[in-house]
């Protein structure tokens, strides 16, 4: 069995449901293989994480994709940079100290990167 390893990056957050449409789509289509999926949001695309602001975030595809193994991170220098408080996003999104750190450690640890 093969196995993935891949790490979808979110900066703009127009671009949330085009992200999580490939999410699904890479799920439905990669059959029985292994697969470790990532979705790390930085710069303005962590609004979408935020419970307080009124962007039509679709919690609920993101909650039935972590349920599936979807990993979701948000970067927590951007978190700092909008003024978004911890206790204000989603329950299962891990905070990242840094999204570009991240994405070099991922892509260090053979993850693919897409950036929809």
């Amino acid at each position: 069995m093969t196995e993935y390893k891949v790490i979808f990056h979110i900066d703009e957050i127009n671009k949330w449901k085009l992200l999580l449409g490939n999410v699904s789509n890479l799920l439905n289509g990669i059959g029985k293989e292994k697969l470790y999926i990532e979705v790390l949001a930085n710069s303005e695309a962590v609004k979408y994480y935020d419970t307080n602001q009124d962007l039509d975030a679709d919690i609920n595809t993101m909650e039935g994709l972590n349920k599936k193994g979807v990993n979701f991170a948000a970067c927590n220098n951007a978190l700092i940079a909008y003024n978004i408080k911890k206790d204000n996003i989603v329950s299962f999104v891990n905070i990242v100290p840094a999204g570009v750190v991240e994405l070099v450690k991922k892509q260090s640890e053979g993850y693919i990167y897409i950036k929809p």
